[in-house]
């Protein structure tokens, strides 16, 4: 049977020639004949041959007929007001037709430009806040910067959250949060308020950081996962395009506040647009309540053995009455059992119910950031780290654009400021519509070039690591070489085109490298694709948050040009060395991942 027939659930009945086919050990003996001679065995195994094309014939149209998808009644679909999306929840999330596959990426790719949307929509205004609020440059780029910090910590809990409660969930009610600080971000009268309402509407559009990725890989397959994940990674990116534009024009003609209603208005249209298109696609949800009520039992239980003397004695049967809150079951011996002897007395059941709830306590809320531990897994650090650098680069580069050309030499006005971040993501989307399809043509070269087939289904087997070759190299060169050429050009006041092109070739590098790392950690946790990514938006965000926080004083100490030349060696280094390691290590590294609990 073939990996995608097990995908679907299609399974071939055996036939009489399915035990031909079976070792002789193996087969069911009768009594007349226990043993077979050589010749027997031998036409056996020629029929089985001539039998095996028919059976793989019926196997393949069966598994054609098998893609139809199997919808999950209305009664039984999951997440918050699932009965009202259009689109129907399914047994197995590969089932979806192509169509729709992109339709859910689509919108998935919308609700992820939130976060950075919110991020990027004050920087042209950052002087007008300032002004405004009555503070300094420095303390109006803490509202970028605590907000990408908040984008950087909130993905761990809402990654363990979809877990429990499942995608959509998390989708909706993430969004009702952002709107709601949205509008008090808009209304905030000091710096302070301001700060604390967009940390926390960064925390709340962060869900899709980390659950987005974990959506991709719900549906798409493995071999197709590259080009989709690039789809998806144009929201994140597209957001750094439009809302400079959108918050330079609001800010000059309606002031900085519009920013933020705009922001309300965006999440808003993103709800409605999930409420109705994005059915749940996560295959399955722990029951965290069920669980933890499970262990509480069997400590208790345990407790109860080494505080009762009488309790040693407890059965099986007696712990699975205390775990489901039933009395121990009696013996008919003709008397009543004493209350003393009851092994779930009233304090031991006050304490499971402690325990319970504190367990459920600590997986919701302490559990979560155990995803930094997945950092010890070298595979897993080297990928994150790459694509950290290029992303803190990034954001060093957002703020030096908005202090360079709005001051002398250049003295760009407001709107004008906003129009200098196309070029960059100029760059993210020409890298996502061919990077995703280079990623996927890389992997399947490299595995034809090893000979890995699956000697079952004659299927290509792909591994992560493949992912990270000559397209690695290039981001590798290309954005460090982009910082050098943006940081002198802007330091001596070149024409604006110049630093422009630069960001523009800066936007192809570092896509490359997010992509790629992105997809390859979905790869590397499979069965935990978003505390994969989780991890990854919560080391580049603090990353990006300190990046922020310290580009303005360093522009003003050392200026643009050896700012971003340190910038450039540092990447470029680490980067030839994550590469050359993954190369070297790779298949090493994955090995020793595999099959570790903490992938199970």
């Amino acid at each position: 049977m073939s990996d995608e027939e097990k995908d679907i659930g299609f399974e071939v009945k055996p036939s009489s020639a399915s035990h031909a086919q079976e070792p002789a050990e193996d087969r069911p003996k009768t009594g007349t004949s226990s043993v077979l001679s050589d010749d027997d065995e031998i036409n056996q195994q020629q029929d089985a041959a001539n039998q095996r094309p028919q059976l793989q014939t019926i196997a393949s149209r069966s598994s054609a007929v098998s893609r139809t998808p199997t919808i999950i009644p209305r009664r039984e679909r999951r997440g918050l007001l699932a009965h009202v999306c259009l689109i129907p929840e399914v047994s197995n999330p590969y089932e979806y037709s192509r169509k729709i596959k992109w339709t859910i990426t689509f919108f998935v790719a919308l609700a992820a430009m939130a976060a950075p949307t919110g991020s990027a929509i004050v920087l042209p205004a950052l002087n007008d806040i300032a002004a405004d609020l009555d503070t300094t440059p420095t303390i109006t780029n803490m509202s970028v910067a605590f907000y990408m910090l908040a984008m950087a910590i909130f993905p761990l809990w809402w990654s363990s959250f979809s877990e429990t409660l499942g995608r959509r969930t998390i989708y909706l009610s993430s969004f009702v949060l952002f709107i709601l600080w949205g509008v008090l971000s808009a209304v905030a009268s000091n710096i302070s308020m301001l700060i604390v309402m967009r940390v926390l509407s960064g925390g709340a559009s962060a869900s899709v950081q980390a659950v987005g990725g974990g959506t991709i890989a719900d549906i798409w397959e493995v071999r197709e996962r590259g080009r989709a994940m690039g789809i998806f990674y144009l929201g994140p990116l597209c957001g750094p395009l439009i809302a400079p534009i959108v918050g330079g024009a609001l800010a000059e003609g309606l002031g900085w506040r519009s920013t933020q209603w705009f922001l309300v208005i965006y999440g808003a249209v993103v709800w409605i647009c999930i409420c109705f298109f994005l059915p749940e696609t996560l295959r399955r949800t722990k029951n965290v309540v069920a669980e933890a009520e499970k262990e509480a039992a069997k400590t208790t239980a345990a407790a109860a053995a080494n505080d009762d003397p009488l309790a040693g004695s407890s059965t099986a049967e007696e712990v699975e009455a205390a775990a489901g809150g039933l009395e121990k079951p009696t013996t008919n011996t003709g008397t009543a059992q004493r209350p003393s002897l009851q092994r779930v007395s009233t304090r031991q059941s006050v304490q499971r119910a402690t325990t319970k709830w504190l367990l459920v306590a600590r997986r919701c809320f302490v559990d979560p950031l155990r995803i930094i531990l997945y950092l010890r897994f070298p595979a897993i650090f080297l990928v994150v780290s790459y694509a950290t650098m290029a992303f803190a680069c990034l954001y060093v580069l957002n703020i030096s654009i908005e202090a360079t050309f709005s001051h002398a030499p250049y003295g760009f006005a407001t709107v004008v400021v906003g129009l200098l971040y196309i070029p960059n993501s100029l760059g993210y989307i020409a890298a996502s519509l061919f990077g995703g399809r280079w990623l996927d043509s890389i992997m399947r070269r490299e595995a034809a070039r090893a000979n890995r087939v699956d000697p079952a289904t004659g299927r290509l087997q792909f591994l992560p690591e493949d992912r990270m070759r000559e397209n690695a190299w290039l981001g590798a060169f290309l954005f460090p070489a982009a910082l050098v050429w943006y940081g002198w050009t802007a330091e001596e006041g070149v024409f604006w085109l110049a630093p422009m092109v630069a960001n523009f070739f800066f936007g192809i590098g570092s896509m490359l490298i997010f992509a790629m790392a992105t997809t390859m950690l979905t790869e590397f946790m499979p069965k935990k694709a978003s505390n994969g990514i989780a991890l990854n938006n919560f080391v580049r965000n603090i990353f990006s948050c300190v990046g922020s926080v310290v580009a303005q004083p360093l522009i003003a100490a050392i200026g643009n040009g050896w700012l971003f030349t340190g910038l450039a060696v540092i990447s470029f280094v680490w980067g030839c060395a994550c590469i050359w390691a993954m190369k070297r290590f790779g298949e090493r590294m994955r090995k020793g991942m595999d099959g570790h609990k903490a992938f199970a």
